[in-house]
Order: structure tokens, then C-alpha cells, then sequence
């Protein structure tokens, strides 16, 4: 009986110790739990006290490769490794959990020389499989446009936000105008993505006056790819009271045809939405929201879509 009792303690303490694996993985997965914040404000937080002032050091090719590559790694659950990979360009990884949904995300961060490189952050959703990207090339030059790219990540399980770490003016020249560039790091993640065929949704914002008629512009970038899902987002502006001009039917400013993740999605054959806010509805909270809901009605399409290829695989 005592040897009985001997063998049912050990077996335990095995149960115990061995670590929980990832479906995805033959790691480690994350934490259950992370440091509880408001994701939001994290990510407002990053905007307005690093990125005004951040230099620009322009990445070597494998320097944005590596970066991209840990993503990568981590989209694969092969989360030691990519934690490897990326403390090799002084990138590191923090597990957090959103208070406001109780959602974990993994914010992957430079965490030597963030104020001085500016190559920007990626928020990973932990619990749920990757689906799509939210992408903000323009934190505080296109103002609250990291705000709005929060609360699509927040608002629909399964994405991944790549937020740019320098003002567009930031460096010489336009190196920090990521939107326009291959050879940021900001680029070369969206590229990871794109490869993974993930659709992405870039957010954008311009001055009242360019286009006074309009509180919106919605364009499928270079391709036409995303076309169904920019559809969906701009009925559910219109249909909301916002004016809306669709690049696919209408002659629209700002229509994102020359934008280089969009072109790199279209040449893949992968859905993208090039999106513009105007300041006025940007700057007012509760219009920032109704925007953020509208984005995130076309987001789940693509969830739903992710869902039926799964199931048919």
C-alpha cells in the first residue's frame, strides 16, 4: 500500500512540472497570466512618450530580418527560440493581459535602444491563432491612429498590430516614412505576415482640408484583393453617418496605390485595406470608436474566413 502511495506522489509531481504545451508548439507556451494593463493606453502611451522625440536608425537588411524572423517564430508558438532570435538585435518580449478583456498579448519591444532606433513595436494575440494584421505606419503624425489601431486589435481575437517607433519626419530624408520604404523593420514584419497570407488593414489620417468632404477614404491599396471586406467596413461607416469615399468606385485623395506594404500584398495575391480618418472624426473619442467598430466588422470576415480554412483543411 505505501509503495502504492509512493508511485500516485511521483506521478503527480511529474503531471506538476512538466510545462504546458502550446498547441501550436513543442515549447513552453506563454505565462498563463501577464502584467495586467489596459492595452490601449499602452499603446497610446508608447505613441505619445516615445515616438515624438525617437530618433531613426536606419536597420541593415539583417537587422529587419531578424526582427521579422522572431515574429515569425513566435506566430509558430516556437516562442524560446524566437525570444533567442530576437535578443540578438536587442528585441525582447513582454506577456501581457488586457484588463478591459482579459485577452494575453505578446508586446515584442526594443528594449535597449527604443527612444534611438525607432523601429517600432508588435502586439501578438496570444489566444487565438493569427488571422489578420493591423498596421500603423504613422503613430502621431497621423494623430490617434495608434489609438484606433489598438482597439481593432482589441476588438477582434487573432491579430497581430505592427506599429511603426518614429515619426514619419524622424531620420534624413523619409527613412522613418515607413508606409513608403522596404528597408524598415516595419516593412519586413508586414512581409512576414504577408507571406503567412495574413490580410492586413493599414490606418491612416489626414487634415480636414484635404478632403473636406469626406470624414473617410477606403481603398484596397494596389490590388484588389481586399476588396469584399472594404466593402463591408465602408457600408458600416456609411450606414453609421460617415462620408465615405471608396477609392474602387470614386476618384479618391489619399487612395494608398503607391503604399509599399500594399503593393507587396497585391503582388501576393493577399487582401489589403488602406483606410483614412479625418482629424475631426480622429481627435473625438466617441467617433474614434464607431470607426474602430466599423474596422473591426470587416476584421472578423477575415476571422470567419481563417475558420472555414481551417475547417476544410
Amino acid at each position: 500500500m505505501a509503495s502504492l502511495l509512493v508511485g500516485v506522489l511521483i506521478a503527480a509531481a511529474v503531471v506538476i512540472v512538466t510545462p504546458v504545451l502550446d498547441r501550436h508548439s513543442d515549447e513552453p507556451s506563454a505565462p498563463a497570466t501577464g502584467t495586467d494593463l489596459d492595452l490601449e493606453r499602452r499603446i497610446a502611451g508608447f505613441a505619445a512618450d516615445t515616438v515624438p522625440d525617437a530618433g531613426f536608425l536606419p536597420p541593415n537588411r539583417v537587422e529587419r530580418e531578424t526582427v521579422a524572423a522572431g515574429v515569425g517564430l513566435y506566430l509558430d508558438g516556437k516562442r524560446g527560440e524566437a525570444e533567442r532570435k530576437l535578443a540578438e538585435v536587442d528585441f525582447g518580449v513582454h506577456i501581457l493581459r488586457d484588463t478591459a478583456k482579459g485577452r494575453r498579448y505578446a508586446e515584442i519591444v526594443d528594449r535597449a535602444r527604443e527612444g534611438v532606433r525607432g523601429w517600432g513595436r508588435v502586439y501578438i494575440d496570444l489566444d487565438a491563432p493569427a488571422h489578420f494584421s493591423v498596421q500603423v505606419p504613422h503613430p502621431v503624425a497621423d494623430a490617434y491612429s495608434e489609438t484606433l489601431g489598438a482597439g481593432v486589435l482589441r476588438g477582434v481575437p487573432g491579430g497581430v498590430l505592427v506599429v511603426a517607433g518614429a515619426h514619419r519626419a524622424a531620420g534624413e530624408g523619409n527613412a522613418a516614412d515607413v508606409a513608403h520604404r522596404t528597408d524598415t523593420v516595419f516593412h519586413a514584419v508586414c512581409a512576414e505576415l504577408v507571406a503567412r497570407g495574413l490580410p492586413g488593414i493599414q490606418i491612416h489620417g489626414f487634415a480636414d482640408k484635404t478632403s473636406r468632404a469626406h470624414d473617410a477614404v477606403v481603398s484596397t491599396g494596389a490590388g484588389d484583393e481586399g476588396r469584399p471586406q472594404a466593402v463591408t467596413l465602408a457600408r458600416a461607416l456609411t450606414d453609421d453617418g460617415f462620408r465615405v469615399c471608396r477609392a474602387w468606385s470614386s476618384k479618391c485623395p489619399l487612395a494608398g496605390r503607391t503604399n509599399k506594404q500594399g503593393r507587396l500584398a497585391a503582388d501576393d495575391g493577399v487582401p489589403f485595406i488602406h483606410v483614412e480618418f479625418s482629424r475631426t472624426v480622429r481627435e473625438d473619442a466617441a467617433r474614434g470608436r464607431r470607426v474602430v467598430e466599423a474596422m473591426t466588422t470587416a476584421a472578423a470576415e477575415w476571422k470567419g474566413a481563417a475558420r472555414e480554412a481551417r475547417a476544410g483543411g
